[in-house]
């Protein structure tokens, strides 16, 4: 498998352009998959073996599915047979097709073909057929009709044996992201193809996209008992560690050490290899070289040939029978397969280079080349080096030759191992990130040498390339911080529009993904194109929603009689609700605004364009261990280093956040404010800027790292108020806790939360919300004397008090008071999840406002975490919480939604994100409350970073300060008015009573619009 470690285990490792490598690609014809097109929209090509239309071994059929589409979006045989193109059977799963009468039309790259134009009666959906007849093979297609584009490509690139250039222009939701549109790919295949292409996705530097393909594997194998499933979850692990998540990755190591059969050694070598992979990634070479020295069984396999001779078969030689008809029915006679000692020697040549690897690390050069000299020419005598699929292997190896070349000062070697490498990776996964991730490494080491010029264009190449090559972002992460050096030593305007670029590939918090989705459903309009593109992101919800059912009764061991049949139940939902959605989707097709394909990355210039005069845009980026940033103001641009890195920076927001307010033998304790590591991290993080940041009205700050987790208006922006502080307190009887005076950067400054430049830009654009009443304030649950009876319970509940000291409601009968007009606020038994969940009319309130208990952990540590809001009990079933998942269910056309609750920024685990039907992100700050509701419909979000305190009113002279904004005042305003009454005042001047609230959104926006028409209302 294709490790992380060479790239993440050195500091200085970075990103080089493309060399001129042309690869030649392998023919089509004994691929698994294939990308269709060359660009638009993702569709690829799976085979699909067990298609009923094959008769011939060499027929070959293929399903196609695009990004976006829950489902196959069409089929394509390659046959030695005749078809008659009306009448031959739909291989789209309850699909009945009226075709009109052929046609012929011309298709690029192929020449004149029929074509047919088709209905399915049933769902008044349109479909194409087009078939090709070449040298006694005849290739027929048929698809969605707004999937035209691919359809047509597919076709092409099958008949040619040649993937076929070309644009894919068709509807987009955004909605999906590589690894989500790889588990759909992944249902497509066979047990066999989904384990060639994840291992394929793997070592082509795909990890995300590789760790979906095992997953599906190890579902699959859960279910049947199948032998596969300790490899499946030893990839699982590997991926999860190329992935930086190294917890995850020795729960998965451990399951399949225990789901491995004691005789299995080749698994047994893989699993070996993996968990040395992984402590390389954590850069531990010690315990690396230990876990290489563990035994592995011997990997014999002999076949019988008295008994074969006899008719008998044994179990080594009905394995390699059924390998080779497999692989020869869906790769039309290519390769069959290794054999399991050709896989055992494979898999010991790479222990011997990992050693090699860890004995670099540890300084002996001498020794590591000879392991790795050793470990080359053990691969190149399997087969006689024929083996396309160790080539990243071997390109890994001529990688760490190139560094232990450059250690020992010979530069010309290390530049020429570099290329080798990058060749070696072009020729077998081309347009890969592995490809990227080799160039990037050249690029490293052209920088370290002296070459800073032709590393930067490497770089630059290497990203621009990044937006055409899938999944490349997880990889570059870990490689970029380099550039980045390169880009903050310039330190010029031209340096800062490339550092903007580049930090764009990086991935980013998921409410960055639902803001796009958000700001594309609010800006459609509500014609019939609009309601189709909402339907269709409702039933991807849905669907992600049933497939996690299908999964979790898939895995059951012992299924009862009602597990079965709701497991029968659930996937035909599912097979329903992808039809569905793909329809939904193709439909949308016919309109051009869905065939524009919204830009993933934002140009620096757009961005200092939609700023205005005293305003500006930091961004704070986190690339591999290292700290960036990047600040922008209308007409400047500057980019530079920070003097920390990702460790040094959690533990000092830690420290800070401790010194807010923390729990101690479950009590909240203040202690007072840090204010010297306030200010030391203010210098860090501004100190380059600091001489234009008093210029500054409004900041919109997009953090990265630990500051997700910290309010920037805390940081202390000079030394003159520390001193008079520090003087202050020399007296006995002085206050600690009065920190009036102090320079914050949140006193008198405006302050917006971002997080990403597409996200900001895209909610400035947007107009306000058309809903016609002003304030609907929720809170102070009822009190239940004991859990009721038709409560849902299971074992990971809530406990009874959870429910037992509810938030007063005074800062909502304020706000409602202080909005006036048709406000509205409901407590007790009116505050409900069930009545939140039935109620229609929540699109009709322009601000909401949550006042009670937020539950961001888990109610014991061996149970999930789910963010939810305390709610009062309602109906039958109710559980007295408004869910992660159901905040999400929600429609609203808010442009503020308020929570004032405990830590409502913190974040959602992946696990909790999937159960409400989110494929992407999770585990990132502000990933949990605050995007259920972005997702809900809500333009801004006001949420804490920690319990907001009932002391002096703070709370409610916050909120106050911002629902009584006068119209046209900027919500950041309001705030920043508000919580400077409270820093003056020496009762409320400790942050944990100003500085808890954060505005994600676009905090220029007025609360109250200056003049409030009578629009009417938005339907979502």
């Amino acid at each position: 498998m294709r490790a992380r470690f060479i790239g993440a285990s050195l500091a200085a490792l970075a990103l080089a352009a493309p060399l001129a490598v042309v690869a030649k690609a392998p023919p089509l014809s004994i691929r698994n998959s294939f990308r269709i097109g060359s660009s638009g929209v993702m569709c690829t090509a799976q085979n699909a073996p067990g298609d009923a239309r094959l008769t011939g071994m060499f027929d070959r059929s293929y399903r196609l599915t695009c990004r976006d589409a829950a489902g196959a979006v069409g089929s394509l045989i390659a046959v030695r047979r005749d078809i008659a193109p009306a009448a031959e059977p739909s291989a789209l799963p309850g699909v009945t097709l009226d075709c009109a009468a052929p046609a012929r039309v011309k298709l690029d790259g192929l020449g004149d073909v029929d074509s047919l134009a088709c209905r399915d009666p049933r769902s008044r959906v349109d479909y194409r057929r087009y078939v090709a007849r070449r040298s006694g093979v005849t290739y027929f297609v048929e698809g969605l009709a707004g999937y035209d584009p691919a359809l047509r490509l597919a076709l092409a690139s099958v008949a040619t044996d040649h993937a076929v250039p070309g644009e894919i222009r068709v509807a987009t939701t955004e909605v999906s992201d590589p690894a989500a549109f790889a588990r759909i790919q992944a249902g497509q295949l066979d047990q066999m193809g989904a384990r060639d292409e994840g291992y394929l996705r793997n070592n082509g530097g795909s990890f995300a996209e590789s760790a979906e393909f095992f997953e599906a594997l190890a579902t699959r194998d859960r279910a049947s008992a199948g032998a596969g499933l300790a490899e499946a979850l030893a990839n699982q692990g590997l991926q999860q560690s190329n992935l930086g998540n190294f917890a995850t990755a020795q729960r998965l190591f451990e399951q399949a050490s225990k789901a491995l059969a004691s005789g299995d050694g080749v698994t047994q070598r893989r699993l070996r290899n993996y968990r040395a992979i992984d402590l390389l990634n954590q850069k531990k070479p010690d315990a690396a070289l230990a876990e290489l020295a563990h035994p592995v069984v011997p990997v014999t396999v002999s076949f019988d040939r008295d008994k074969l001779a006899r008719g008998e078969i044994n179990v080594p030689l009905a394995d390699q029978i059924n390998r080779e008809n497999n692989a020869l029915l869906r790769l039309g006679g290519a390769d069959p397969g290794l054999t399991p000692g050709e896989k055992a020697e494979i898999l010991d040549a790479q222990a011997v280079a990992l050693t090699g690897t860890a004995i670099r690390l540890k300084g002996r050069h001498a020794d590591a080349l000879a392991k790795l000299v050793e470990a080359d020419r053990r691969l190149a005598a399997v087969r006689d080096g024929r083996v396309a699929s160790v080539g990243w292997m071997r390109s890994e190896i001529q990688i760490e030759q190139a560094l232990l070349n450059e250690s020992q000062g010979r530069k010309g070697e290390a530049a020429a191992d570099f290329d080798r490498a990058i060749a070696t990776l072009a020729n077998a996964f081309p347009q890969s990130p592995a490809v990227l991730s080799a160039q990037a490494r050249k690029a490293a080491f052209l920088g370290r040498t002296g070459d800073a010029a032709g590393a930067k264009a490497l770089y630059a190449a290497v990203i621009d390339q990044s937006a055409l090559v899938t999944d490349s972002g997880t990889t570059l992460r870990e490689m970029l911080s380099p550039y980045f050096g390169l880009l903050a030593k310039d330190g010029d305007a031209a340096s800062a529009r490339a550092m903007f670029t580049a930090a764009q590939v990086l991935q980013r918090p998921g409410v960055a993904q639902t803001q796009a989705v958000l700001a594309r459903e609010l800006s459609e309009g509500n014609d019939d194109a609009a309601a189709l593109f909402r339907l269709s992101v409702a039933r991807s919800r849905d669907i992600a929603r049933t497939d996690a059912e299908v999964t979790r009764l898939s895995a059951l061991t012992t299924p009862t009689a009602s597990e079965q049949q709701a497991l029968k139940a659930a996937q035909e939902t599912l097979a329903s609700l992808q039809r569905d959605q793909t329809e939904l989707v193709s439909k949308l097709a016919a309109f051009p605004r869905y065939n524009v394909l919204a830009p993933q990355r934002v140009a620096l210039d757009e961005l200092q364009k939609a700023l205005r005069p005293g305003e500006a845009y930091y961004k704070l980026v986190a690339a591999g261990e290292d700290l960036y940033a990047l600040f922008a103001t209308p007409d400047d641009a500057q980019a530079f280093r920070i003097d920390m890195d990702r460790a040094k920076l959690a533990g000092e927001v830690q420290a800070i956040r401790d010194s807010i307010v923390k729990v101690e033998n479950g009590r909240q304790v203040n202690y007072p404010f840090d204010l010297d590591r306030s200010r030391a991290l203010y210098r860090s993080l501004f100190g380059a800027i600091d001489g234009k940041v008093g210029a500054i009205h409004h900041l919109v700050f997009e953090p990265d790292g630990a500051m997700l987790q910290l309010p920037p208006s805390v940081l202390v922006t000079d030394d003159k108020a520390i001193n008079a502080y520090k003087k202050r307190t020399r007296a006995a009887d002085a206050d600690l806790f009065d920190f009036t005076g102090v320079s914050w950067l949140g006193r008198g400054r405006e302050i917006s939360i971002a997080v990403s430049p597409r996200g900001f830009l895209d909610l400035r654009k947007l107009a306000p919300s058309h809903a016609s009443r002003p304030y609907l304030g929720l809170g102070h649950n009822a009190v239940p004397p004991f859990r009721p009876i038709t409560a849902v319970a299971d074992e990971c509940d809530w406990p009874l008090a959870t429910w037992q000291r509810p938030i007063s409601p005074d800062e909502l009968v304020f706000a409602q008071k202080t909005i006036g007009g048709a406000s509205d606020v409901r407590t007790d038994g009116a505050f409900t999840d069930s009545e939140l969940l039935s109620d229609k009319a929540l699109d009709q309130y322009r601000v909401l406002h949550f006042a009670t208990h937020g539950l961001v952990t888990a109610p014991r540590p061996d149970c999930p975490a789910r963010p939810a809001l305390v709610t009062s009990f309602g109906d039958q079933g109710s559980d007295g919480l408004l869910s992660f998942r159901e905040i999400f269910d929600l429609k609203l056309d808010a442009d503020l939604v308020i929570l004032s609750a405990c830590d409502t920024a913190g974040m959602a685990t992946v696990s909790a994100s999937r159960e409400a039907g989110v494929t992407t992100g999770g585990n990132y700050a502000l990933d949990g409350l605050v995007r259920a509701f972005v997702g809900a419909g809500a333009r801004s979000v006001v949420a804490s970073h920690w319990p907001v305190p009932d002391d002096y009113n703070a709370t409610k002279r916050l909120i106050g300060g911002v629902v009584g904004a006068a119209p046209g005042k900027p919500l950041a305003e309001a705030l920043a008015e508000a919580q400077l009454k409270l820093m003056d005042d020496p009762n409320t001047s400790h942050p944990f009573y100003w500085a808890a609230f954060i505005i994600l959104g676009d905090g220029a926006k007025p609360l109250v619009q200056p003049q409030q028409g009578s629009a009417g209302k938005a339907t979502r």
